[in-house]
């Protein structure tokens, strides 16, 4: 699996950047929340334990409350547990019966609309369970929370800052700096997400656009006249 990334030749000159997020907005559902279920309903982890602390963490998200680093720690652990292969075998799995059925085909359009942008997938959910979503929507770029691995496995610790909230931009400013970009480089930037989560990106780019919102989300959009779209 691993981090998608297409280096950009110096040749392609790309006027607008256009980053989108999976949960909840190119996907009907929460990729990391459902990864943790498609392990219970495996018998990898135990339901008793797991499945209300998977809840609850999930809750803290869309409250705005989730401490990234407990929640990261709940979540990439069950990686370290596994061989690499056996973990990629299980996430085909997990495609086919997780994913594929929330994958809306407004978002397909969507990102087709994008085709001649800089597209790229950004989210807090680790690159292990993100990667092979992005590359089902067609888009070569992804910036997310990297597991930490040596040797090919996972350790269950993260490598360095997760992509969440305001850590969510210093991502984006490290991974635009390897292409000697920054924002200031496009004439547009556009960012569709769901959350009140990534309200520190949405008001860095020149056109947020708030994606089946949540309520927090919702209001600030309306108070500064941001587009409000569904993808239902």
């Amino acid at each position: 699996m691993g981090r998608v990334q297409v280096l950009i030749s110096q040749r392609v000159s790309f006027v607008r950047l256009v980053l989108f997020d999976l949960d909840n907005t190119l996907l009907a559902g929460d990729s990391d929340f459902e990864w943790a279920q498609f392990l219970i309903e495996q018998g990898v982890l135990d339901r008793e334990v797991y499945e209300a602390r998977n809840q609850a963490f999930y809750d803290q998200y869309k409250a705005g409350t989730l401490d990234i680093h407990e929640f990261l720690n709940f979540q990439l652990k069950p990686l370290s547990r596994h061989p690499r292969a056996v973990l990629d075998t299980w996430h085909r799995e997990f495609m086919a019966r997780k994913i594929m059925p929330i994958i809306r085909a407004s978002a397909r359009e969507l990102v087709m609309r994008h085709r001649r942008d800089l597209r790229v997938a950004i989210t807090a959910t680790n690159s292990f369970v993100t990667a092979p979503i992005a590359r089902e929507f067609g888009i070569d770029n992804l910036i997310a929370t990297e597991p930490e691995q040596r040797a090919g496995e996972f350790t269950g610790n993260v490598a360095g800052i997760p992509c969440f909230r305001e850590g969510k931009v210093k991502r984006l400013e490290q991974w635009l700096a390897e292409q000697d970009r920054t924002l200031a480089s496009f004439d547009e930037s556009w960012f569709y997400s769901d959350s009140l989560n990534d309200l520190p990106l949405l008001a860095r780019v020149t056109h947020p656009v708030a994606v089946n919102p949540d309520a927090t989300l919702r209001a600030h959009a309306e108070k500064y006249g941001w587009p409000i779209i569904s993808l239902n």
